[in-house]
């Protein structure tokens, strides 16, 4: 059987943001993330649900980071967040999404835009 892979695509337009999104599905998953990877790719992006803050101890790369409501709207955006920083709890968010720096000003993405997770078989 062919594991399914992730899109994340904003609402309305169909625009793919981050063409291979990564899954934070188990508890030992969101609480490793990123640590001990090099990079994260400019395409790719890790979703983390549930979840409302994040910390980039021990990181190796700075990332910026999206926090989402559970409909999927941008509640807030923080860029180019460095290893060994903490991004504090935002009301209402309900997944985040880390993706390389830069990112945010290279795709667009805005609070109160609007996301989708589709999956590509």
């Amino acid at each position: 059987m062919r594991k399914a892979t992730y899109q994340l695509r904003e609402e309305g337009t169909g625009r793919v943001v981050i063409p291979h999104l990564e899954i934070a599905r188990s508890l030992w998953k969101q609480t490793i993330g990123l640590l001990g990877r090099s990079q994260l790719p400019a395409d790719s992006g890790l979703w983390i649900e549930p979840c409302n803050s994040i910390h980039t101890w021990g990181m190796k790369f700075a990332i910026d980071v999206l926090f989402l409501d559970a409909s999927g709207t941008v509640l807030r955006t923080v860029p180019n967040v460095r290893p060994w920083r903490v991004c504090w709890p935002v009301r209402r968010a309900r997944a985040v999404l880390e993706i390389p720096a830069g990112a945010i000003d290279r795709r667009n993405i805005l609070p109160g835009n609007r996301y989708e997770i589709v999956t590509i078989y």
